[in-house]
């Protein structure tokens, strides 16, 4: 926990040119869920009629506050070593996949796809036949 709190006031970047693409698109995703919450903090904030100063503060200051604080912890997580030593290796690791053709992935779509239809259809049938069994059997 230690190490957290101490992470999150340093200003350098933990091995800055390794892992890039990861860290970027986890710290875009963290971003962009603090974005939401703070416009919706914004949006959620109820005007005070009778001090219109305390109405600034709930629907631009507070939520932008939550913003930049949100912001930078998300800079700053991205750069704890733990975590960046992570997204490092979950970005070499996804570098080796090897990903399919366009053709590959089509003929895969289709195959999937015709085989659900198929299993629709036979339990569907099942339910029928079942169905039919049943009610002759009880005569429900």
């Amino acid at each position: 926990m230690a190490e957290l709190i101490a992470g999150m006031f340093v200003a350098s970047r933990y091995k800055r040119s390794q892992g890039k693409v990861a860290r970027q698109l986890t710290f875009a995703a963290m971003a962009l869920a603090i974005a939401v919450g703070a416009w919706k903090l914004s949006t959620i904030a109820t005007p005070d009629p009778d001090n219109a100063m305390m109405s600034v503060v709930r629907q631009y200051l507070m939520p932008f506050a939550v913003l930049a604080a949100g912001t930078w912890a998300s800079f700053r997580i991205v750069n704890l070593p733990k975590f960046a030593d992570f997204l490092i290796s979950v970005e070499a690791e996804m570098n080796k996949v090897s990903w399919p053709s366009r053709s590959e992935t089509w003929r895969a779509s289709v195959v999937v796809i015709f085989v659900i239809f198929f299993l629709a259809a036979l339990l569907f049938t099942y339910d029928l036949v079942l169905d039919k069994a049943l009610n002759m059997l009880f005569g429900l």
